[in-house]
């Protein structure tokens, strides 16, 4: 193996990726934000759920909107909750409802009409995310969808479907972080710039 040249095909593969995403991706990237500006002026929170990579992604993301992502911008916390970091509530859900329910029980508990939900799922097809995704519609909540590939089962059952145009979970994994700074920095600046 050619370390250098690998090294030279990672780099380049994710910034063609990154060059697709803007061409493919912005409508529903601006949508996704508009819907959260929308939801953040009326009282509402954002709720994240994924799994492995994008269980991180999710503790990620909801730290920037906790937090703050811009920090030039001195504003008051956005209210968001990944549901991914509770370890004894995801081993209980795990063992007495089954691991496919675990997402979809705390969007029943905690979510709300007009919040927002992001599912993860680099295939679009994580049975849990699907089940808490049909949970936030049954509750009048948003669904935004941060898929790869094909958009799997998610791209047709989300109301935002943002699909990375790539077939390579790190490029997709990659795209999910980039497209979510882009949001939660424009978020903030459309609230709070």
């Amino acid at each position: 193996m050619d370390k250098v040249q690998f090294f030279n095909d990672s780099l380049k593969e994710s910034s063609e990726t990154k060059l697709k995403i803007m061409a493919e991706c912005r409508e529903p990237v601006l949508g996704a934000i508009d819907a959260l500006v929308a939801a953040y002026k009326a009282g509402h929170k954002l709720l994240l759920c994924g799994n492995g990579g994008s269980a991180a992604d999710c503790q990620h993301i909801a730290t920037e909107f906790m937090i703050r992502l811009n920090h030039k911008i001195e504003r008051p916390a956005l209210a968001a909750i990944a549901l991914t970091t509770d370890s004894s509530n995801l081993t209980a859900g795990g063992n007495d409802i089954g691991y496919e329910n675990v997402f979809a029980r705390n969007v029943e508990g905690l979510g709300a009409k007009g919040d927002i939900l992001i599912a993860i799922s680099t295939s679009g097809n994580s049975p849990n995310v699907v089940k808490a995704v049909a949970k936030a519609k049954e509750k009048g909540m948003i669904t935004v969808g941060f898929l790869g590939g094909s958009g799997g089962k998610l791209k047709d059952k989300v109301d935002i479907p943002i699909v990375i145009p790539s077939s390579n979970t790190q490029r997709i994994q990659e795209g999910h972080i980039t497209v979510a700074h882009i949001i939660c920095e424009l978020t903030e600046l459309e609230l709070y710039g």
